[in-house]
């Protein structure tokens, strides 16, 4: 799994370098090419060691401990023991639109982070296999390369809303014609969207899967988890999340961006129903009717 993980990151993170390389080229030939190469891989650097402060940063998340949230530090910290993992840092997000995501390099730097709004609507047992499926992303080691892609692509289709603008009031390259930039500037709007595509190429869906099984497993609640997911599913429907940046959408346990059109290009997770399909069979397995 570990070489796996790290051949996929890698590859990623040189698609996402080709990718930054071709904006560079495209608005201002090879010199702005080569600057657009050292970015990267000081970007590549960057991402590595702080991309969970990134995205924990997207969404104003807060590190909290056990005396300011003693119930969720207990879920973690109880439910880490039972599937052999280290204890990851706890995190409240500012957001009404109930939702949760883990995030980090490695089990021993991990975080898992959830909204106010899941606090909010969900009992102590959906809580329990929300936390499960998560941790199940850490002791999957899905989340070096879910977060390096958040964070990546985010910059991408900022550099690329960035050039759009240029392009349109001038471009960098002051030899070319006008109709070269607007040309330009009509490609970059397209880079965006592919950013988006190619981490749903690295992020299989397939991993949610697996998660929803590892947290009613670690919980041993996976009648609550469907419950949590119907819940999040229904809320996000209601109410879907305007701050943070579509480009996390596949770190969520659920799309928060239903309804944006960014979000709405690629598919980031199974079906919800599917998912809640497949609880009941494990539930089954386990000998839990529900």
């Amino acid at each position: 799994m570990g070489l796996v993980m790290w051949l996929r990151t890698g590859v990623l993170m040189a698609i996402l370098t080709g990718l930054l390389m071709g904006i560079g080229y495209l608005f201002g030939g090879p010199n702005v090419a080569f600057i657009m190469f050292l970015f990267s891989m000081f970007f590549n650097f960057i991402t590595y060691w702080y991309s969970d402060r990134i995205v924990l940063s997207w969404y104003n998340a807060r590190i909290v401990d056990e005396y300011e949230a003693p119930e969720l530090y207990a879920i973690v910290r109880d439910l880490a023991q039972r599937a052999g993992l280290p204890t990851p840092r706890v995190a409240i997000i500012p957001s009404e639109t109930p939702n949760a995501f883990a995030t980090g390099r490695d089990p021993k730097h991990a975080v898992v982070a959830v909204t106010q709004g899941l606090l909010r609507i969900l009992n102590r047992d959906e809580l329990e296999g929300v936390i499960g499926h998560e941790l199940t992303h850490i002791k999957n080691r899905d989340i070096l390369i879910g977060t390096v892609a958040a964070a990546m692509a985010g910059a991408i289709m900022q550099l690329a809303y960035w050039a759009r603008w240029i392009a349109i009031f001038g471009g960098f390259n002051r030899d070319r014609d006008d109709g070269g930039d607007i040309i330009g500037a009509i490609l970059v709007a397209i880079l965006a969207p592919i950013a988006a595509m190619l981490i749903q190429a690295a992020i299989s869906r397939s991993r949610e899967f697996l998660a929803d099984e590892g947290g009613a497993r670690i919980s041993g609640k996976p009648h609550a988890l469907a419950s949590a997911l119907m819940k999040i599913e229904q809320a996000v429907n209601y109410r879907p999340m305007r701050e943070g940046n579509p480009a996390t959408a596949h770190m969520f346990i659920v799309n928060p961006f239903r309804g944006m059109s960014i979000a709405n290009l690629f598919s980031t997770h199974p079906p919800t129903e599917a998912r809640i399909e497949r609880l009941r069979k494990i539930a089954e397995e386990m000998g839990i009717y529900f």
